[in-house]
Order: C-alpha cells, then structure tokens, then sequence
C-alpha cells in the first residue's frame, strides 16, 4: 500500500477511535443487534449458517427443491440462527443464549419443517386442515413474527397482526373496507398452509435469488471489494471539486446496488467519506446528508435493487434482467442531481478535492486489484444472455471463487471461505424474516380484496385524476413504508398502492417504480429517516438538520418517478430511441436546473427569484411536451446568460 493510500486511510481510522461504530449500527440498524458469541456457542452458529449457505449454493447449482420444501428449509435455517443470534430485548445478555432461546430454535425449525414432512398428505388435503395443521400454523406464525421483530422491528410484525385482525373483523372495520369475515381455521390455513401466505411468492424469492445474491456479496467482501470500491471512487473522483462527496456518491452507489440495506451501507463506507467531506470543508449535516442519500439510492440501483428487482419481477411475470434495465436511467438520473448539487455546493463554498498525491493511482488500482470487476461483469453477461437470476448468482459466486486467486491480497483462503459462507447466511435473515411476515400482508390482500379497496379510496378522494393520485400514493408509500427494510417495504407498497395506479392506466412497471421509490424515501423522510440519522451519528450533526438536507439532495428523487409516470418511456415501456433519447437529453438538463435551484448557486450566488425560476425551468423540461421542452430550455439558457455576466462583473469589480 502506498503512503499516500496510508494518508487517505488515516482520517478513516481517527474516526473511528472516536465512534463506536458497532454501537452506531445497533442504534440504527436493527440488523445490527446480534448476539457476540464466543466458544462452543459461536461454533454452533458457523456451523448452522454454512450448513445453510451450502445447502442454498447445492440447490441453486443442481437443481431447487419443491416449492414449500425450498421454502419450508430455507426458513428453518432463518428461524433458527435468528432466536440463536438475537436476544429477545436489548437487556438480555450479548453473550450467551438463554435455555429458552433453544426451545424456540427447535419449535421454529420443527414448525416449519412440519411443512416438508407432511407435504404429500398435505396436498392432498387442501383446504381440510387438520387440528394438528391448524395449531402448527398458528404457532409457526407467532415465532416468525416474534423473530421479525428480534431481527428487524417491532413495526412489520405490528402491521401484519392488524392485517390478521382485519382478516377476522373484517365486519367491524368502515364501511369503505368492510369484508364478510373469515373465521379462525380459514385464515391460518391461507396464511400457513399454502402459498398464498408465509409461504407465497416473497419467501420463494428469498428462498433463491434474493439469498444467493446476498451470499454473492459476501464472496465480494471477503476478496476486499469494498476497499476497492471506496479507492476507485477516490481514483476517479477524488481529485475533483468537491471530490470527497463525489467519492461518496460513487463508492456508496456501488456498494448499495449489491446491499441490502441503506443504514448498513451508510456505517460501511460513511465512516470513510463523511470523515473526508468534513475535513475539505463540507459542514457535518451536508456530509452526512450526501452519504445518506447516496446509501439509499444504491436501493434503486441495478442489479440487485435491495432485492426489490427480484420481487418486482415475479409480480410483473417478466425477465429480471427487464425490471434491472428499466430502472438504469431512473436510478442514473438520481444520482446524477446528487452529483450536481455536490459541485455546486463545493463551487459555492471553495472547496477544491485531494491533491493527487493522497489518491490511489486509478491504473496501479486496477492492474492489482482491477479482476475484481470480473464477477460483476460476469453476472451481467449471464442475465443478459437468457440465464436466471439464480444460475447468474451462483456462476458469480464461482467466478469471485476463481479470481480471486489471481492476487495474494485478494485470495480466498479457507478461512475467508467460511467467513463468507456464514456472513452471507447471517446477512440474508432480517430480509428472508420480513418475506415471510410481508407473505401475511399479501395474503390478506388476496384473501379479503383489501387491495382493490385501498385503491378504489385512493382513486375516490383524488376524484379520478393522476396527480392527486401520485400524491396520495406518495405520502402512503412513505408512511408504509417507514422503518421498513427494503424487500417489506417494495411488497408492502406495492400491495398496497400500486393498484391505486393501476386502476388509472399506469403501466405496471412504472407504478411499482413509483412505489418503490417512494417507499425507499423513508428512510430519508424525518421523523424516521434511519439513514440519514445513521449518517449524523457518523458526522456528529443535528440528525434533524442531517434529515431535512438530505431531502433537500435527494429532491430529484421525489420528482423522478412522476416524470416516469407521465413519461414511462424513461422506464423503457413503448421503447423507441429517438424520443427516448430525447426524453433523456431534457431529464438531464432539468435535473441540473433543479440542483442550481436546491442549491442556490451556479456561476455565482442565486436570487431568490432565480432560484424559483431555476425549479419552474426544471419542472418544464422534465415533464414530457415540445412546448414545456421549449420553455424550459428558454429558462435554462436565460439562466446561463445571467448568471456569466454577473460573475463576470463579480470578478471585474474584485480585480
């Protein structure tokens, strides 16, 4: 490593001997909160987690299981390590596990499992459940929720109680919302003993895609990939105005797009880049707002989409590989505004980037460490050349495998094998938990219509027309949405939601972008905003202040998905490559005017009148239309025009 690397590193290590950053991540991520075994115990736990990382890499290689076997075994493993792993509250011991934590290891795996050894007769039974079915499916329902809120938060396992209870009431709720009731055999057969529930399409995405891409990650990690992320970024970015926050921008893009959480993503690389904006000049708040935001928009960026793309794509019965390249120029053009309004915040400031000889070299970083980039690459090619999510996860896995053997560094010795057998199991629990009890949600939705009954009072109160009805869906999706991991959350919105969409002629790819946009944005929204207090915490900034600026950046995000909506050609339905180029070209450009608005800077400091002037040319060149396209471009180019001359006086009258 060389010494300018050895600088760089220096203000990452500073900081945290003044954080606890394992103190930061139970604070703010849920996930977090595990148990440090030592001993017997911790062997125990390897052992479970590579037994089930191995079992899932076996089955993704030669073959899946029946459905509800796959399904049933994969979340016996879930089960078990998370009453293993997660105490019961944040007063019990961290270092141990409690005789009763065991019974409810062994009831939750022999619960689940009841699933596998009673399949046949099971089937041939539909819909007569037995006294033992019913009692087994109503303890199977209580642990999964228990071990939900132990790995993820009380909130999900509330929402789906309340949808059970609204299973059974359904007389008792308002009118708009009333069902006729199912009675109590009903409900847990739909919830537990089919497909329909627990068991339905979440968990069977969980059970393959969405666990061998978390295990891929982890085989990425354990050959150094983050480090290698955050020095590229620094290599390209680093250099440039402002180019810390860029740096962020970048690494934590990277790093979010094959992450499964934001909160996590900001611990990871924010205790590197917030530490670097801080010490060129960027306030705390505003860095930590840019590492918030930048970890939560690697949710919406392809391929893996905080495991939303798989979902998405079992919904909308289309290719993977189609949801990942609708979501490019969305997720780009998020990214593009964070990027602007960095600049223009460092332009307006003076803040100048890192000398070049505090920067990794970009061509020594690749020549050592550039086969990195190969599993990436290789997982690409297999998407776009017809395989499943699941072939392409487990051939990326078997890639990194390969070459990371091309350098001593990046070698993954036995060790690091198993460290990345057991990570990857323990990573993919708090999702696999929330696919299973978001399986509740949906079934409540296929049981009682509840869908179709939200959308149809979304659709009533904003009188029929679209944007009251983006707007109302907005502000559902938020609320929804809130604390909620990303899997939950997407299925939760979505359920919930999109079919208010729907109903008005939205394309279905469109509508679940929509919602799941907003659905992410919670996690930037105070009061919740997980993320952004996460990157306050790192900071030492006000997370209230932390919050609001992060909305602030993340603005495009808010407006993007309307566009796509009114334009969903921008999400590649009804492709056609002179008008989407076009619609490309205007995006972009209304995307910088907005950054000049949020920021209030171009070439010089912005009026006020300019700043909204900045955000109405915004509005016009994003909304599709040849006249708003013109007026627009008349405002961008006014702006320009304006803003040259009067730096030009500026810096006449200063010489």
């Amino acid at each position: 490593m060389t010494d300018s690397q050895n600088r760089v590193e220096t203000i990452s290590e500073n900081n945290e001997s003044t954080i606890d950053l394992d103190e930061l991540r139970r604070q703010f991520d849920t996930e977090a909160r595990n148990r440090s075994l030592i001993g017997w115990q911790a062997l125990m736990i390897t052992v479970i987690a590579v037994a089930m990382s191995l079992f899932h890499l076996y089955t993704s290689g030669f073959g899946l299981l029946l459905a509800m076997k796959q399904r049933a075994i994969h979340l016996a493993f879930v089960l078990v390590l998370v009453f293993l792993l997660y105490p019961f509250s944040d007063k019990c011991s961290r270092k141990r596990i409690p005789w009763y934590d065991y019974i409810l290891a062994i009831m939750g795996a022999g619960f689940t499992l009841y699933m596998v050894l009673n399949f046949e007769q099971m089937v041939y039974r539909a819909g007569l459940p037995t006294q033992t079915d019913l009692i087994v499916g109503f303890m199977g329902i209580v642990l999964l929720l228990e071990a939900t809120r132990r790995v993820s938060s009380p909130i999900l396992p509330c929402i789906a109680i309340f949808f059970l209870f609204y299973c059974y009431f359904g007389r008792q709720f308002p009118e708009m919302f009333q069902h006729r009731g199912f009675n109590f055999s009903r409900i847990i057969n739909h919830m537990y003993m089919g497909t329909e529930g627990v068991f339905g399409i979440p968990l069977a995405v969980s059970a393959t895609f969405v666990f061998m891409f978390i295990l891929f990650g982890s085989f990425l990690e354990q050959t150094g990939m983050g480090r290698f992320i955050i020095d590229l970024a620094m290599a390209l970015a680093g250099h440039a105005t402002g180019g810390p926050a860029k740096v962020a921008v970048l690494s934590s893009g990277l790093m979010g797009s094959i992450s499964g959480s934001s909160v996590a993503n900001v611990c990871t690389t924010g205790m590197f880049t917030i530490p670097l904006m801080k010490s060129v000049g960027y306030k705390p708040y505003f860095a930590g707002a840019v590492e918030a935001v930048a970890s939560t928009g690697g949710q919406i960026m392809p391929p893996v989409m905080g495991a939303a793309a798989f979902i998405m794509a079992e919904f909308l019965g289309v290719p993977y590989i189609h949801v990942a390249l609708a979501a490019i120029v969305p997720a780009l053009l998020y990214y593009f505004a964070v990027i602007v309004q960095v600049h223009l915040e460092a332009s307006r400031l003076g803040l100048k980037g890192l000398p070049r000889n505090r920067l990794p070299q970009l061509w020594t970083l690749l020549r050592t460490k550039g086969h990195l980039l190969l599993p990436l690459f290789g997982i690409v090619y297999f998407l776009l050349t017809g395989y499943t999510p699941l072939k392409a996860a487990y051939f990326g896995i078997l890639i990194t495998v390969a070459v990371s053997y091309l350098n001593k560094e990046t070698m993954l010795t036995p060790v690091k094998l198993k460290e990345a057998l057991e990570s990857g199991a323990r990573g993919a629990l708090a999702v696999a938990c929330a696919c299973a009890t978001v399986g509740i949600i949906v079934g409540t939705a296929t049981l009682t219509g509840l869908g179709l009954r939200i959308a149809g009072a979304i659709v009533a109160i904003a009188g029929g027309k679209l944007l009251p009805s983006l707007l109302l869906t907005m502000v559902a999706c938020i609320l929804l949405g809130a604390g909620l991991p990303t899997t939950a959350n997407f299925i939760v919105t979505s359920t919930m939601c999109a079919p208010a969409l729907f109903q008005l002629d939205v394309p279905p790819m469109a509508a679940y972008m929509f919602v799941l946009y907003f659905g992410i944005a919670a996690d930037l929204s105070p009061p919740v905003a997980l993320a952004a207090y996460a990157g306050a915490g790192i900071a030492g900034a006000e997370p209230m202040k932390t919050g609001a600026t992060a909305v602030k950046l993340a603005l495009a995000g808010f407006l993007v998905p309307y566009i796509y909506v009114y334009n969903p050609m921008l999400v590649l339905v009804g492709f056609q490559p002179l008008p989407f180029t076009l619609a490309i070209i205007t995006a972009v450009l209304g995307v910088f005017l907005l950054g000049m608005g949020s920021i209030g800077f171009y070439k010089i400091q912005l009026a006020w009148w300019q700043r909204i002037l900045c955000f109405g040319g915004a509005l016009s060149l994003l909304i599709p239309g040849i006249q708003t396209d013109i007026i627009g471009l008349v405002i961008l180019g006014t702006m320009h025009l304006l803003q040259v001359i009067k730096f030009k006086k500026a810096n006449t009258m200063t010489e």
